[in-house]
């Protein structure tokens, strides 16, 4: 079992930056890769960023790669999503979920808001 809680979403404006984290526990936290996700209102949920159980690989949706930096603490056992340039249809309800087998993405957390201003 892992629980997953982000917090640090909140209410800027355009181009403004903002940091989510995402604490993690229950499973040995460095034995598992983790990803970001957001859902933006009458849309599916989509991938934003994802980091592997070491931190040495990264990957991006095209949206936000050169604007967000996915890094992992695994002193810590978190995770963070540093979010810069920050737009509009970056509105989104953003997840982070933790990836224990090889499969898919296993465990949830409830989600941050992060609303952007024009």
């Amino acid at each position: 079992q892992v629980q997953l809680v982000e917090s640090g979403g909140g209410l800027v404006q355009a181009g403004d930056s903002l940091r989510l984290s995402c604490a993690a526990s229950g499973r040995t936290f460095s034995t598992y890769a983790m990803g970001w996700f957001r859902q933006a209102p009458g849309k599916e949920r989509e991938f934003v960023s994802a980091i592997d159980w070491s931190g040495a690989i990264t990957d991006y949706s095209d949206s936000v790669k050169g604007r967000f930096t996915i890094s992992r603490d695994n002193t810590h056992d978190a995770v963070y999503l540093q979010m810069n340039s920050l737009k509009p249809e970056d509105t989104a309800v953003y997840y982070c979920a933790a990836k224990t087998t090889m499969k898919q993405y296993d465990y949830w957390g409830q989600g941050t808001q992060v609303t952007v201003s024009s």
